[in-house]
């Protein structure tokens, strides 16, 4: 053999035994071993945090009996394709209120019931065992690895009935964290001595991420109370410290219109939430992305505007299609005329697209929050995502057109808000209104970002240790 070769043979076989020998099969951290010394001490000098969930993150009961209207699919739930059940998962068209529904704590696991055997999967149980190992906990949930300690009093569940418009529900968080406040504060002086001004950090999935940052921004004031030319307040930045939001749909998803326009089929042997139904709810409108960003045409190509209620009549979707009328008997029993009831109908969703609009352009306005205040985000960018959808307006049928990196529900640019979405000329920079400290991206869908243990360990991270926060122990001392 020719010595050269040999050498570089040999030299090869060596390499690669030493690369691989060395290769090693890397596993998640113990987040006990990293976090259990915090979790301790954090809950006498750190934020309280509070968590809110995403749209059909809660469960909603009826009041006086306890029937569980969302949040269980077993016998005793409220089937919307009863006359019964339909009329209480939906709002009253006339604008009369909740019902007699109230929310009932968060969907830690959904209970559903096939064919007579009982399935649990879990939905928000992760981010609640995750806050946990951090000591952060509600009455129920940890990991157990971690050592909490004996005290806690650092975490809560903000429940809203999701159906609402956000900022109805931005204005219930408001008396929520007063409420809070007052019995952290109260806590903190009864077991240890200490007095001090409580802040929260707020971790926010999904459409809890829209609520959460309205109320950043104009605290508890309604939309009607705004006043355009002042642009923010930051009101709410007075309780609130870190905001961390996890698959938020800042820019909106196209998702949704599908939903408004033929309604929800929720999986295989489980009932279907008609059109109407979905209509009558102002959150959902709220989901819907800017016109400007032109997710949504027509089968010419054309941009439609569908905060613009005449091309909802005009092309008969939602609320305004024919299949719905029978529904809207059900859901406006004491209306005998059909022409009173689609007047209703349409009444109610113009004020809730007028609502959504305005919403849009609260949250879309430019405005630095102070300085003690950190906005996170956590995304999916690997999945493809449904970013624009063609609606055929003489069937009414809707088609994906073009999809977006995301995390199959929400897609990147979405999250981030860039609003280099629907212009012809690209920069290299993302514009967004939004005034990120940071933004993680994780290789996972919109429910399984809350698995991934990147997401655990740095969520605790920023909760925990994160020596950019305004204020530690040290400050709080002196």
């Amino acid at each position: 053999m020719n010595t050269g070769i040999g050498f570089k043979l040999f030299f090869t076989v060596l390499f690669l035994s030493l690369t691989l020998g060395c290769t090693k099969q890397y596993k998640p951290p113990n987040l006990g071993e990293l976090y259990s010394r915090s979790a301790k001490e954090f809950h006498k000098y750190g934020n309280p945090v509070i968590v809110i969930p995403g749209i059909l993150g809660s469960t909603l009961k009826e009041k006086d009996t306890g029937q569980i209207v969302w949040g269980a699919f077993d016998r005793d739930f409220a089937n919307p394709e009863t006359p019964e059940g339909a009329r209480l998962i939906a709002l009253p068209l006339d604008m009369s209120g909740t019902g007699n529904v109230i929310p009932d704590g968060a969907l830690e696991r959904v209970k559903v019931s096939l064919l007579g055997l009982p399935i649990q999967l879990n939905a928000y149980v992760n981010i609640l065992s995750t806050l946990g190992a951090g000591g952060f906990r509600d009455d129920s949930f940890g990991i157990e690895d971690v050592d909490y300690g004996s005290e806690h009093f650092t975490c809560f569940q903000f429940a809203y009935d999701w159906r609402l418009d956000n900022v109805e529900n931005a204005k219930r968080l408001h008396t929520f964290i007063i409420e809070k406040k007052k019995y952290v504060e109260q806590e903190l002086e009864s077991r240890y001595g200490i007095k001090r001004d409580i802040k929260f950090d707020i971790v926010a999935h999904s459409m809890g991420g829209l609520i959460a940052r309205y109320y950043m921004m104009y605290g508890a004031t309604d939309l009607d109370e705004i006043v355009e030319t002042e642009g923010p307040t930051w009101e709410g930045a007075k309780l609130i410290e870190n905001v961390i939001l996890i698959g938020t749909p800042n820019a909106g998803s196209v998702n949704v219109v599908d939903d408004l326009l033929h309604g929800k089929d929720i999986g295989p042997f489980l009932p279907t939430y008609q059109s109407s139904i979905i209509g009558s709810m102002p959150s959902a409108y709220q989901l819907l992305t800017r016109t400007r960003h032109k997710h949504v045409i027509d089968q010419n190509g054309e941009i439609l505007d569908l905060f613009n209620p005449q091309i909802w009549k005009e092309y008969k979707f939602g609320l305004m299609n024919p299949d719905q009328e029978e529904m809207l008997k059900i859901l406006l029993p004491e209306i005998e005329s059909s022409g009173e009831r689609k007047e209703i109908a349409y009444g109610y969703l113009s004020n809730s697209l007028d609502r959504a609009k305005r919403f849009h352009n609260a949250l879309d306005k430019k405005s630095d929050p102070p300085d003690s205040v950190k906005f996170y985000l956590m995304a999916g960018d690997s999945v493809a995502t449904p970013a624009t959808y063609e609606i055929n307006t003489e069937t009414g049928e809707v088609s994906e057109i073009a999809s977006q990196h995301g995390d199959g529900t929400v897609t990147r640019a979405s999250a981030v808000m860039d609003e280099r979405e629907g212009k012809e000329e690209w920069t290299p920079y993302i514009q967004s209104p939004i005034k990120w400290t940071n933004v993680m991206f994780l290789f996972s869908d919109h429910l399984g970002i809350t698995r991934d243990p990147t997401f655990s360990d740095n969520i605790l991270f920023i909760l925990l240790e994160n020596p950019t926060r305004s204020h530690t122990p040290n400050d709080r001392e002196n």
